[in-house]
């Protein structure tokens, strides 16, 4: 059996183990917004929605891709004085070790969103027809 057959699924679990449980409890007290999205059920007419409240304040994206996530993720969040759009791109890091190459993804594109005040905000995402892909999406008070 060829190691790289082998070797390549191992890391990508091992890497997706470590990015999703790497994180410190400080940042999960900050979550407010959290949605896996790798069921087309999820979906209506291609698109997720959902809503949630959020204080006054700094807030990221922090996203968990992989290779079979949407290339272009469009994310708009609309609230009583607030509006954000933005289009993240999909990019690959190919890594190369001794015995094999493996990828890690991560999406590019404003990350970062000011609130001014406390309000009921609605998230639309849209995978851009790619809804068997799966995708982790949060958003952070920073």
């Amino acid at each position: 059996m060829n190691k790289k057959i082998v070797v390549i699924p191992i890391v990508v679990i091992i890497t997706v183990f470590v990015v999703n449980f790497s994180f410190d409890s400080s940042e999960e007290e900050s979550l407010v917004f959290h949605a896996t999205l790798a069921d087309p059920n999820l979906y209506t007419n291609g698109v997720y929605t959902d809503t949630f409240t959020v204080d006054k304040g700094e807030y990221s994206f922090r996203f968990v891709p992989n290779g079979s996530s949407p290339n272009i993720l469009s994310i708009m969040l609309n609230g009583e004085n607030f509006d954000f759009s933005e289009d993240f791109e999909l990019k690959s890091t190919s890594h190369q070790t001794g015995i094999s190459e493996y990828f890690t993804w991560e999406y590019n594109g404003q990350k970062i969103i000011l609130i001014s005040e406390m309000q009921q905000v609605s998230i639309i995402i849209n995978p851009n027809g790619n809804i068997l892909g799966s995708v982790s999406v949060d958003i952070l008070e920073n």
